[in-house]
């Protein structure tokens, strides 16, 4: 026996007194089975309490697709209540996917052309929602019909689901344009509202539909100049704007007409200007207001006082205690700053200031927009809170930071030594955060300035002693120390304090790197390799550079183990050759703005590759043939090893992590 279904109020108060979702879940099917048993009977009194329910729980995520053939039966009955839930539930249980709503297209038909206005509405607003391709297509007329209708409620409605219609069958775009230029005429806020927004969705759709009403220019302007100069209207008035959402809607038209037009821009200045200047920007609607103005004097060719004047109004934002606020402003900012450099940099101090706050999405915008204007005028200052800042900003945001201030530094440094002391400030700071590119491009830096070798070599070996965690900056100190290490044993630096640096204590921080558990696999290359060129550097200690290199012939790591082997080589039976072998880098060219660092560097391998592979092979042992013949063998791995040492060196990869090139 089927149980009766509760009524809706029972109904909602069992299922919000569930105590556990197996509980609910048992009240809504049982009632879902008594529903189901009701629409099945022909004679059904409470069909619309029926559905009403059937929404609700539908609402709650639960199956109520059985429902959608009752919904296309209330939608054919004469009964307004019936017809009403009917559509309510057409809106929510179908799509233009299912067959269903097919089969209200006849209902939907006749009821556009009902002489109640209210089921008039319910139509537009069910097609508006949930109207296929097909059904467009065929009631695209009675739509137009009713744009011209007398009636400014049904006018309103139209214009809402022709937008729709347009959005879903582009070619019905030119069938509603003379009835939308015509409803610019209407005096009824709601009916002008549902007209900007069709003509808006034209305009955006079709460029000959543009071209056309951009002689609605001057209609458009006096309308928002009525809504600006008006007085208090309670009909229309939120916090003393008159109707923000027309505004808001007539500024975006007027951008879209205005773009990339002259005669159309200068029509609307007068006005955005009066916008600008009267609207009331303590309120938040003020403020959309305003924020929908700026946009469009960006977007269109404006006199250049009024673009001062939104970039002020954006410079105002930044001030206000909404982050939102601050937030669009500063993504507006960052979209004019390469036009209107100037306009945005006297709000520099401001935008700055936002890198301190403590929204996350804030704090990203103001760095984006801190990096776009840094300039050749106010390096020095910019970067200091730039540095300051990569000092505390979040983990996500160093990477970032690090980069721009890279980026930066490159294009606007005053001097070699202030590019080289930013550089390592923000290794120092965020060493693990930085590109992989970043030790290759200040070896090159480091590199071709020749007379800050000696500054640099100290700098870094100091660095080096106080940290050992910053990967980046070890490699590069490492680099360092292996090419320059004559330098800094002198002790006659001119830019820093003299200080004496002993052999030993350049080789103990070499193997303090090599023995930390801190240095990856990379880094310890670059220490084994700076130990190794030292052994040219100084007179004292090869005996225990030879016993250090020793060490990792047998290492686990298998590069570590392939370079102590042919470094031990060097020591060995080519140590006449080790001097060549081991000398300072020539100066490296700067990569050419065509070629990636791999192409660039491949070309200038191409270059010395012919004169270093001769030059090696004029320090090869030359062997008497008899004596080759008498020991084949070794002389062949010998041969071997040789071979395998130039095949290694040739390799670009290699050249940079090692810095060796005189065998190319």
């Amino acid at each position: 026996i089927p149980q009766t279904p509760l009524n809706t109020a029972t109904m909602i108060r069992a299922i919000r007194s569930a105590r556990t979702q197996c509980e609910e879940r048992g009240v809504i099917q049982r009632e879902c089975a008594a529903i189901r048993a009701q629409f099945r009977q022909a004679d059904n009194g409470g069909r619309s309490h029926n559905l009403a329910k059937l929404l609700y729980v539908h609402m709650l995520g639960y199956p109520a697709h059985f429902g959608q053939m009752e919904c296309v039966r209330m939608i054919a009955s004469p009964r307004y209540s019936e017809k009403r839930v009917g559509y309510l539930g057409a809106m929510m249980l179908l799509d233009e996917k299912q067959d269903a709503s097919l089969l209200i297209t006849n209902s939907i038909k006749n009821d556009l052309s009902h002489s109640n206005q209210y089921v008039q509405s319910l139509a537009l607003c069910t097609l508006a929602c949930m109207g296929s391709a097909e059904m467009c297509r065929d009631l695209a007329p009675e739509i137009d019909r009713l744009l011209r209708a007398s009636n400014s409620y049904i006018k309103k409605k139209a214009a809402l689901c022709a937008v729709h219609i347009v959005r879903k069958v582009h070619d019905l775009g030119e069938l509603f344009a003379p009835a939308a230029r015509s409803l610019l005429a209407e005096k009824n806020h709601g009916v002008l509202h549902g007209a900007v927004v069709l003509i808006t969705e034209l305009c955006e759709r079709n460029p000959e539909t543009l071209e056309r009403f951009r002689k609605t220019v001057p209609d458009l302007v006096q309308i928002m100049k009525g809504l600006v100069i008006s007085g208090y209207s309670p009909e229309h008035d939120v916090a003393g704007i008159s109707d923000p959402f027309l505004q808001v809607r007539i500024l975006r038209l007027l951008r879209i007409l205005g773009r990339n037009n002259e005669a159309a821009s200068d029509a609307m200045n007068d006005l955005l200007a009066q916008v600008a200047t009267n609207t009331d920007s303590t309120k938040t609607v003020g403020n959309a207001v305003l924020y929908e103005t700026v946009l469009t004097v960006l977007d269109i060719k404006s006199e250049s006082g009024l673009r001062v004047l939104a970039v002020n109004i954006l410079g105002r934002f930044l001030l206000n205690n909404d982050r939102n606020i601050r937030y669009i402003a500063m993504t507006s900012l960052q979209r004019i700053v390469g036009t209107d450099h100037n306009a945005v940099q006297r709000h520099r101090g401001t935008i700055v200031d936002c890198l301190k706050d403590q929204d996350a999405s804030v704090k990203r915008r103001a760095l984006e927009l801190s990096l776009a204007l840094v300039s050749a005028t106010n390096i020095r200052s910019m970067m200091k809170e730039l540095l300051l800042f990569l000092s505390s900003c979040p983990l996500e945001l160093r990477a970032q930071a690090a980069s721009g201030i890279f980026n930066a530094a490159e294009r606007y440094a005053p001097s070699q030594r202030w590019h080289i002391d930013t550089i390592l400030h923000v290794l120092t700071t965020a060493g693990g955060d930085v590109r992989d590119e970043t030790v290759p491009n200040l070896i090159q830096l480091i590199t071709n300035t020749s007379e800050l070798h000696c500054y640099t070599v100290h700098k870094l070996y100091r660095a080096l002693l106080s940290d050992i965690s910053q990967q980046s900056l070890v490699q590069v100190a490492c680099w360092c120390i292996g090419e320059y290490g004559d330098l800094l044993l002198r002790g006659e630096c001119q830019e820093t304090e003299p200080v004496q640096v002993t052999e030993d204590d350049v080789l103990d921080a070499l193997e303090t790197v090599l023995q930390s558990h801190m240095s990856a696999p990379a880094t310890r290359g670059f220490a084994l390799t700076a130990t190794m060129k030292l052994s040219t550097r100084i007179t004292d200690n090869v005996d225990r550079i030879r016993s250090i290199v020793s060490i990792y012939g047998s290492c686990i790591d298998v590069e570590l183990q392939q370079r102590a082997v042919e470094y031990n080589a060097l020591f060995k039976k080519y140590d006449h050759m080790r001097a060549a072998v081991l000398e300072r880098m020539p100066v490296i060219e700067k990569n050419s703005p065509g070629h990636t660092n791999g192409e660039s560097t491949r070309e200038a391998v191409k270059e010395v590759q012919p004169a270093k592979v001769k030059q090696a092979e004029t320090l090869l042992p030359q062997q008497p043939a008899s004596q080759v013949q008498g020991d084949d063998t070794s002389y062949r791995l010998s041969q071997d090893c040789i071979s395998n040492f130039l095949k290694r060196f040739r390799n670009p990869v290699f050249l940079r992590l090692t810095s060796f090139c005189w065998l190319f």
